[in-house]
């Protein structure tokens, strides 16, 4: 992960305090480990303390609620700025010294919680380094699922889960010993990320197209057969679910209910208490594809956007991949970057809150994600908000910038196939989505269900490698003479004129007549 190498942090951070504000949940994603962490801080003097105040003109600004580190890290730049000091790091792990903090944590992730616990009483360094969150949240998730409270950190959660008995009020609260000149980037970015507020500038650009009451021959001949992404206004005024699904709401009708989260199922009020307290750096999600079966209730409160109603893959019935689930998070919890399963499209439709899209056309892969030859794997940084902080600004000079908007409640979001997007909850959200298969993106789903690695890239079915064999021979018979019909209709469009390229003609809504040119 350190391919990039260190560097002195570069930018400045703004603490914003407040008397009393309500602690804002934290900004998190989960990624490939395998990808570097670029970071180039600034060298931070000060351990950021609840009430000290820094006024700084530029730079990022952290949560009015976020807390000093627990431990007193320090990004590595700051011993520079102290040539007499020692990093206690060092010291502190004799000639384990000499591995990086990712190797160390990878080691310290083969042990169990007691002996993480003794490791801990052999000095202040391994004190500082099995006390890492992720190493306590991968304790829990893969020794009690989903069927645990979670207790204000992933440590505490594990000792009043597997030591009820145990005192944790004062032993396991996040804060603890703290130590003195420990530096490490890998370690400070980690809270850095967990506490940073969006900037501005990451929010402020929207490029993407509008639009409202629409007929669905211009949303087919408009956006998409031409593969271009749009928000859809006023498509679901009329669902239940809009006015219904607050928090309340949901956890009276399901809160016994367990859904899907990240690698684990938990009781819908569980999630809640979760994501009330979450302080981490890539927050755990609900996404759950059967959540229809689960509660019929909540299938009712919505229908599809009558946009979206031709889907193909319908006539493998229960056969079908999995294609719409319900979303919940908290704010910073969401999606790095991806491309949709089975070169399907998808809507995206938001219930409450608000979500930050940022999306790539499918020739252009995003700066800092980097997907192997064959597809099947995509490494990228470990949180959203690493990729805002390290390659966002670089998209500005882009010729092909991305398409960006927030979508809010009550707003539409279509994401083409082949479509690169990442997706970041700015508050605590409900959502639901679907993926699906028309005639505009039957032949493309077909070609990529019979790749010769298709036992690889197909997702949401146990039998991947005859599905495309099912899928073509059920369209067949339902609709004969179709996939002849789009294969014809696609050759003659190759052989016309290439019309002009979305790119040529998108437009930024925020800056009026102003055109990208991207020859």
């Amino acid at each position: 992960m350190s391919s990039y190498g260190r560097s002195l942090l570069s930018q400045t951070i703004k603490r914003k305090t407040k008397t009393k504000t309500k602690t804002k949940t934290k900004t998190k994603l989960k990624t490939n480990k395998n990808v570097s962490r670029k970071q180039d801080f600034i060298a931070i003097n000060t351990h950021l303390e609840h009430n000290e105040e820094e006024e700084e003109e530029e730079g990022f600004n952290l949560k009015s609620s976020a807390p000093s580190h627990s431990h007193g890290v320090q990004p590595l730049g700051n011993l520079y700025f102290n040539p007499g000091s020692i990093n206690s790091r060092n010291t502190g792990l004799g000639n384990l010294q000499i591995l990086s903090d990712e190797l160390v944590l990878e080691i310290l992730g083969l042990l169990g919680g007691t002996q993480l616990g003794v490791l801990a009483t052999v000095s202040k360094s391994f004190y500082v380094f099995t006390s890492h969150e992720p190493l306590w949240r991968n304790l829990v998730l893969d020794n009690v699922k989903g069927r645990f409270l979670y207790n204000r950190s992933w440590k505490a959660t594990y000792i009043s889960t597997f030591c009820p008995s145990f005192d944790i009020s004062s032993s396991a609260r996040p804060s603890g010993l703290r130590v003195r000149d420990f530096y490490s980037d890998y370690l400070f970015q980690s809270w850095l990320c967990a506490n940073l507020e969006m900037k501005p500038e990451w929010l402020e650009r929207d490029n993407i197209i509008r639009k409202r009451g629409i007929s669905v021959d211009d949303f087919v001949t408009n956006f998409e057969e031409p593969n271009k992404p749009v928000l859809l206004e006023g498509c679901i005024d009329n669902w239940d679910a809009l006015e219904k699904w607050d928090r309340d709401y949901l956890v009276n009708l399901c809160g016994d209910v367990e859904f899907a989260v990240g690698p684990v199922k938990m009781r819908l009020e569980d999630y809640f208490s979760y994501s009330d307290q979450v302080k981490e750096e890539r927050p755990l999600y609900l996404f759950d594809p059967k959540f229809a079966e689960k509660n019929p209730t909540l299938d009712s409160e919505y229908e599809v956007p009558v946009y979206f109603r031709e889907d193909l893959f319908s006539v493998l019935g229960n056969e079908r991949p999995d294609y719409r689930w319900i979303i919940i998070g908290p704010a910073g919890s969401g999606s790095s970057f991806h491309i949709d399963p089975n070169s399907t499209s998808a809507w995206n439709a938001v219930i409450r809150g608000s979500k930050k899209w940022v999306l790539f056309p499918p020739d252009v892969v995003p700066p800092g994600v980097h997907p192997s030859p064959d597809g099947a794997d995509v490494a990228c940084p470990v949180s959203i908000i690493e990729w805002f902080m390290n390659f966002y600004g670089a998209t500005k000079d882009w010729k092909k910038r991305p398409v960006e908007c927030i979508c809010k409640a009550g707003e539409v979001i279509f994401v083409p196939n082949g479509w690169w997007h990442l997706v970041i909850n700015l508050e605590d959200s409900v959502a639901i989505t679907q993926n699906y298969v028309s005639r505009s993106n039957l032949l493309n789903v077909l070609d990529f269900l019979k790749k010769p690695n298709a036992n690889e890239l197909v997702s949401g079915t146990r039998d991947r490698t005859n599905l495309h064999e099912k899928f073509k021979k059920a369209i067949e018979v339902s609709f004969p003479g179709t996939i002849e019909e789009l294969r014809l209709k696609a050759e003659l469009k190759k052989a016309k004129q290439k019309k002009t390229s979305f790119w040529d003609s998108a437009t930024d809504s925020k800056v009026g007549a102003f055109k990208f040119s991207f020859k």
